[in-house]
């Protein structure tokens, strides 16, 4: 991608002026970690793109398990990861696996998941906060490698090979130490050169000064989580525990901290380089910087009249004081186990007239067993028939959605006398329960300028391949008329790995929307534009998607069979779903 050639052709001007050599009076950070045949550390461990903790041992080849040591903007990590790439390809099938570790302090974990899709890592890539497995294993630069045998032990740690170094690059390697070693270890051979000087970038093992201090819960720390927090975590939310006291953060203190440092919480997944989102609930640097100085210097309260006003939250929504309340006629019975179909109810409007909605929340009565939530707009006297409905949404639900707010002077149009249907995916949690799903609406005064419409382009047609850590689809639609992009929100299952939102212009421009380079399955956020994007007539709009059906994933109901598309999660679907607005007929 773009991304990444200009980081490359970046790096190898630095590699020209600014040599990566040792430097006198620069601290190496580690000693040499393992001695050589040493077994892998037994709780070593590091978290993947989804924020999971993820064991060493779960992750081992069957002959060698290679880990290469990378960083974002070191130019030699950037030389090697195509390099990584054949190699973890030529190895899979001989049983090596590839892993990538990521261990500067300065990096967050999506800017990680970004620098991986860039790249196209087919393997399983980590997070190694506090470098503790950098430490574990004796590693300093990057990209360095090391590699344990079947049984676990230390083989080979060192450089990839000799091909490019801080002040030299060659036409071609020769020394490739990392085959040598693999092929060695395939065979069931000794490794006759176990350690070579990895001559790349010194890992980066100081964060940034804030300059934040003196912090207290009720002038600092209360404010962020009113806006960033309390709208999951309060009584009857998502959220699974209540952050609305002192007490209820100050207990969890030091959670709190690791979550926001590593930016796991709140939940948002999009390339911060591409788009500019309105509904953006990620923490800047300084609310982070204010919650992690809270923590470390004692997580003290404060003064009480520092305190913001409480928020008036709507019971069962994050809405304020909504125009219309709405429910399915009766609680749905979730049995405790089984596979359940999709359920259909619908409900009529008795508005009396054309009505405009300009914001609507889905709220489940029992978030515990609802996968997701449709509502669609049936106009009077028409079918519910799939076309219809795909062509007339009017809001969605899944974990981690929030109220949907169309643009100033746009709405969507509830035609007087239409019905609601309401389709509902429950998935039982081994307790047999009820759910009773509600949404709320508020509405124009007038009928606005322009319409909104709330579709999806899906590619019915995908195989996603058994054993494929890297199975990737593309999908396009055309626009037939001017209009504007409102938001945008991609949909997969259980295998999604990331997603690409890239629009071409007529004039044969091309800009990426929106980029979710670490997909997530429990956080399928709806992107809203903080501007409508204008997309003229015969703009097209297409998604990449990247599926992970291997082994790798521990999400994964089964990585031995190819995977077509259906409404069950162990299925898969590529569901683009696209919000756009234009001039109201």
């Amino acid at each position: 991608m773009t991304g990444f050639r200009t980081r490359l052709l970046l790096g190898l001007c630095t590699l020209t002026l600014f040599p990566l050599a040792a430097t006198a009076g620069i601290p190496q950070g580690v000693d040499d970690g393992l001695t050589m045949g040493a077994p892998m550390p037994r709780r070593a461990s590091a978290r993947d793109l989804r924020g999971n903790q993820r064991a060493l041992r779960e992750l081992t080849g069957e002959k060698a398990t290679v880990l290469a040591f990378l960083g974002i903007d070191c130019p030699l990590a950037n030389l090697y990861a195509p390099r990584l790439v054949s190699l973890e390809a030529k190895y899979r099938a001989q049983g090596v696996r590839f892993l990538a570790v990521y261990s500067n302090r300065t990096e967050t974990l999506h800017e990680v998941a970004a620098h991986a899709l860039d790249n196209e890592f087919p393997f399983v890539v980590l997070r190694d906060f506090g470098q503790r497995l950098a430490d574990q294993l004796g590693v300093d630069r990057t990209p360095e490698v090391v590699v344990f045998g079947d049984k676990g032990k230390l083989r080979y740690r060192g450089r990839i090979d000799d091909q490019y170094s801080a002040a030299s690059r060659k036409a071609s390697a020769e020394n490739e130490d990392l085959v040598n070693a693999l092929d060695a270890l395939v065979a069931g051979k000794r490794v006759t050169v176990e350690e070579t000087v990895c001559d790349g970038c010194l890992m980066q093992r100081t964060g940034f000064d804030s300059g934040v201090s003196g912090v207290t819960f009720t002038r600092d720390v209360e404010p962020i989580l009113q806006e960033r927090c309390q709208a999951c975590h309060r009584p009857g939310q998502i959220g699974p525990f209540s952050l609305m006291s002192y007490k209820d953060a100050a207990s969890r203190s030091r959670m709190i901290a690791e979550v926001v440092e590593q930016r796991r919480m709140p939940p948002w997944h999009a390339d911060q380089r591409y788009g500019s989102f309105a509904n953006d609930r990620s923490l800047s640097e300084e609310q982070i910087a204010t919650i992690t100085t809270w923590v470390s210097e004692g997580s003290k309260k404060g003064q009480s009249a520092d305190s913001p006003p409480e928020v008036e939250w709507t019971e069962g929504f994050t809405m304020k004081n909504p125009d219309s309340i709405l429910s399915i006629p009766k609680a749905m019975e979730v049995p405790a186990e089984g596979v359940l179909e999709y359920q259909y109810v619908t409900t009529e409007t008795d508005y009396g007239e054309d009505v405009w909605v300009q914001r609507v929340e889905l709220s489940p009565g029992n978030a515990s067993v609802l996968h997701h939530a449709l509502v669609y707009i049936i106009p009077k006297g028409r079918s519910a028939s799939m076309f219809n409905r795909l062509s007339s949404a009017l809001v969605n639900w899944v974990p981690g959605s929030m109220a949907k707010v169309n643009p100033e002077g746009s709405a969507t149009k509830i035609p007087e006398g239409a019905s609601l249907l309401w389709e509902l995916h429950y998935t039982p949690n081994g307790k047999a329960t009820t759910d009773r799903t509600s949404m709320a609406l508020d509405f124009t005064e007038e009928p606005p300028d322009r319409e909104t419409r709330f579709t999806i382009f899906a590619d019915f047609r995908i195989n996603v391949s058994a054993e494929n850590p890297h199975h990737i689809e593309e999908h396009t639609m055309r626009f037939r008329n001017d209009a504007r992009l409102v938001s945008l929100r991609p949909h997969m299952h259980l295998r999604g790995k990331s997603w690409t939102y890239e629009v071409t212009f007529p004039d044969g421009r091309n800009e990426i929307l929106l980029s979710v380079p670490n997909w997530d399955f429990n956080w399928q956020t709806e992107y809203f534009f903080t501007e409508p994007i204008d997309v003229p007539k015969g703009t097209v709009l297409s998604s990449r998607a990247i599926w992970d059906n291997s082994e790798d994933n521990p999400l994964n109901p089964d990585p031995t069979v190819s995977v077509r598309y259906g409404r069950q999660s162990f299925e898969e679907m590529m569901n683009g779903w696209v919000k756009y607005d234009r001039v109201r007929e």
